[in-house]
């Protein structure tokens, strides 16, 4: 077989990738290695000394807390994945394969507009809405049900967590629909395929890659969310991003709280990682 030609060295390339390696570097993998470096530091009278010892490691690994956080944190990750997966789906749905183009544009610009608010104006917004005296509970007054206890409660913590994913799986989701051809979806309505067939055997296949892409961005942005588990969650059942947070306070354990930091990136991304993979696996026999 003939070899491939060698690349050669280009200066013009490389000036225009230089930016963005030089910026990664510097605000991502400079930061990723002092905080690894940080781990094997010890606390003495309050102040960190440099040392390469394991002691924060063993002392992570070795409390049930710890993993008692971690595992309750990829639960209430996955937990609110599945459901902004499942309640984006048929508006995303509609705006793909029934909307006009006009208003699926609209719909995206209106999506978008959330994030133009800060993350935490808009939890702070659920206090009112979930409140025992709150909209909801008020609403449900009339009809003679409730009060019931909805913040300070796992599902506070997974109404803050739709508020921050939603509107972007909503987003991604829309956009690959959107990109299908509508021809193969006509066909398999043309040969018999019924509604739920088609969904199923047609436009999902299709979507994989945005959909797993979209599950991927939901998990990670769950699983290192602060604020909904804090404040609506109210901490009742501590996530890492909180567990990081209570190590800082107890006596300055900056090491301890790097070791849960790491665990935490290496666990995204193992996920992140495996799911490209998967997005963007052939099917056998596939070219």
């Amino acid at each position: 077989m003939p070899q491939k030609p060698a690349r050669k060295f280009s200066l013009y390339a490389m000036t225009w990738r230089l930016p963005i390696i030089v910026w990664q570097l510097v605000f991502f993998v400079g930061p990723v290695l002092f905080m690894i470096a940080m781990s094997f530091f010890l606390v003495k009278n309050y102040r960190m000394t440099e040392a390469f010892e394991f002691v924060n490691w063993s002392k992570m690994m070795s409390r049930g807390y710890f993993w008692d956080s971690y595992w309750y944190t990829c639960l209430i990750a996955a937990v609110s994945t599945v459901c902004a997966m499942l309640l984006a789906f048929p508006a995303a749905f509609a705006l793909a394969f029934r909307a006009s183009d006009s208003t699926r544009r609209w719909a995206i610009f209106l999506l978008i507009i959330p994030f133009f608010t800060s993350y935490l104006v808009r939890t702070f917004s659920w206090f009112v809405i979930l409140s025992e005296s709150g909209v909801v509970n008020a609403m449900l007054g009339y009809i003679g049900l409730g009060p019931f206890t909805m913040l300070n409660t796992n599902f506070g913590t997974l109404v803050g967590y739709m508020t921050l994913t939603l509107p972007l799986v909503v987003i991604l989701q829309t956009i690959t629909m959107a990109n299908i051809d509508k021809t193969l979806v006509e066909t398999a309505r043309n040969l018999g395929c019924k509604p739920l067939a088609t969904i199923w055997q047609v436009i999902l296949p299709l979507s994989k890659t945005g959909f797993i892409v979209a599950a991927i961005f939901c998990f990670i942005l769950s699983f290192g969310d602060f604020v909904a588990p804090f404040y609506l969650g109210g901490s009742q059942e501590p996530t890492l991003p909180i567990l990081i947070l209570d190590t800082t306070k107890s006596g300055q354990q900056w090491p301890r709280a790097a070791v849960v930091a790491i665990i935490m990136m290496g666990t995204l991304f193992t996920i992140a990682f495996a799911g490209i993979a998967l997005a963007y696996r052939k099917r056998k026999g596939a070219k």
